[in-house]
């Protein structure tokens, strides 16, 4: 018995129609897979979650300022403000927070949004109330959350 023959002596093959339908087959699989996996959420959750991470560091670095200094840095105001990056150019229309990384003492750093692309500001947002609280928010939150802490 030769390949591809059959006993009969026809050939052995799949038919256009066996084809179409396997082929929309995986299609449906493929847009299954992609639509539980989602990763372009898992990425912006992972995005988020730094963000999270990030406004707690701010707020841990004001408070602690604020318990040593008896008074917040002057920078921030009432009115919500971006915060400036570490080495910016210039933070006209930013609050600095500079006050808070000199020795380390209370960051090591200025955290910056993942996905922030600007030039002087980090993607995150700080304010007080006049007793005091301040509150840190994110600019670029995903996936329609809010992302603030307030203390």
């Amino acid at each position: 018995m030769l390949l591809g023959k059959k006993e009969f002596g026809t050939k052995v093959g799949f038919t256009l129609v066996e084809i179409i339908l396997v082929v929309i087959i995986l299609g449906i699989l493929a847009v299954v897979v992609v639509s539980v996996i989602k990763p372009y959420r898992q990425i912006a959750r992972a995005r988020n979650t730094r963000r999270r991470i990030d406004i707690h560091m701010i707020a841990l670095g004001v408070k602690s300022y604020q318990a040593q200094n008896g008074d917040l840095p002057l920078s921030i105001t009432q009115e919500p403000k971006e915060i400036c990056k570490e080495h910016a150019v210039d933070c006209t229309g930013y609050v600095d927070l500079s006050v808070l990384l000199k020795n380390e003492q209370y960051l090591t750093l200025i955290p910056v949004d993942p996905q922030d692309k600007t030039f002087n500001g980090t993607g995150y947002e700080i304010s007080r109330t006049q007793y005091g609280k301040i509150t840190v928010h994110s600019l670029l939150a995903e996936l329609g959350e809010t992302i603030e802490i307030s203390r």
